[in-house]
């Protein structure tokens, strides 16, 4: 008989690491469990989907595994819903036998297992490199926050599905588009080595996004050919990567343009906002309208409704009337920060460009739509 005893909250929390690639449905039902492994005073919690794996260590304490030394499988979300619902501060498990037993406060539970030789651990790579990718945590969340919102879903370009990290030298760039809209974000580290590629695959940069941090403790990337892995604090997380060749965001990015504008960002957001709810909802088509110190954002549907909302700017460059899928507009909008964004645009026909006035390295150019 294996057991095990740890703060409740402890154990949450890393649970609460691991269980974010865990669907609820699945063909293999391993795949729903979470592998316990206790060795060496430390706890090892490992969730898997045959593509991304994660690994969370924890420390309960020598005395707690002294009885434990089997590894084991149980359903990891079930698990979390257990110790959410419990009313305990110190939770014990006994396993042996596919079964477990916890006990937490006074709450009993009888937990089917599977053997963790069944769990399908992700093959490491063994062509790694030797330099890793460093960079503080809350930098690169940053980064990921700036693009991770122009990446397509479902798409059959599969390659348009996650996100391009390219590392050359100490810069660091990630591109994202879904092929009508591109966002880009540089930034410069302390790493140096050759240059490399990698698509990211766009459950992986979610997962990132969940579980950085917003600080200055190191993240670690290492790369292999088709493999990315992770490490920060107590945690691995260890990805394939989307295979496929990744469209040149260079020549997509306009440069020239000769109207340029500044406004304010939440301002033209509730605008695109308002107006929005008269779009046609197949198209979500609006149309911006520049003139000289005015920007008119508008929008009809099918039944004939009409939406107008009017900005005062400071502009005075040719008059300009484009249009656009709104919710490209509002993506943008709702995830950079700062008070104000910049416009530069060449024609009613041209992409736009949209930069950030105190930030250099952030670019989002979105193709124009015939309304």
């Amino acid at each position: 008989m294996n057991r095990l005893s740890m703060s409740r909250e402890a154990l949450l929390k890393a649970l609460g690491g691991v269980v974010g690639i865990v669907e609820r449905r699945q063909t293999l039902p391993v795949l729903g469990n979470v592998l316990i492994e206790p060795a060496h005073g430390e706890l090892g919690l490992t969730t898997s989907d045959m593509e991304i794996q994660i690994r969370m260590r924890c420390a309960p304490g020598d005395d707690a595994l002294a009885e434990a030394a089997q590894a084991t499988t149980v359903q990891a979300r079930k698990l979390v819903d257990i110790l959410r619902a419990a009313s305990g501060d110190q939770v014990e498990f006994e396993w042996d036998a596919g079964k477990l037993q916890l006990r937490c406060g006074k709450s009993r539970f009888s937990l089917q297992t599977l053997p963790a030789d069944d769990f399908p651990l992700v093959k490491q790579a063994a062509d790694y490199s030797e330099q890793p990718l460093r960079l503080p945590q809350g930098q690169l969340k940053r980064m990921l926050a700036l693009v991770h919102f122009a990446m397509a879903q479902h798409d059959i370009r599969y390659y348009l599905n996650g996100l391009l990290l390219v590392a050359d030298g100490s810069q660091l760039t990630l591109v994202a588009t879904d092929g009508h809209r591109l966002a880009l974000v540089g930034a410069s580290t302390d790493s140096h080595g050759d240059k490399r590629e990698a698509i990211l695959p766009r459950k992986t940069v979610m997962e990132l996004m969940r579980l950085l941090g917003d600080n200055s403790e190191p993240v670690e990337l290492r790369f292999a050919s088709n493999q990315v892995r992770v490490s920060f604090d107590d945690m691995e997380l260890v990805s394939k990567l989307v295979e496929g060749k990744f469209p040149d965001y260079q020549r997509v990015v306009p440069k020239g343009h000769r109207n340029q504008l500044l406004v304010a960002r939440a301002a033209l957001l509730a605008a695109l906002q308002r107006v929005a709810i008269l779009t046609n909802d197949k198209f979500k088509g609006v149309r911006l309208q520049l003139e000289p110190g005015l920007l008119r954002v508008s929008s009809q549907n099918a039944e004939q409704e009409e939406a107008v909302e009017e900005l005062d700017i400071e502009y005075h460059g040719d008059a300009i009337e484009i249009g656009f899928n709104v919710a490209y507009l509002i993506d943008v909008l709702a995830n950079v920060p700062g008070d104000n964004i910049r416009l530069e645009l060449q024609d009613g026909n041209s992409s736009v460009l949209i930069s950030l006035p105190d930030d250099a390295t952030f670019k989002y150019v979105v193709m124009p739509m015939r309304i």
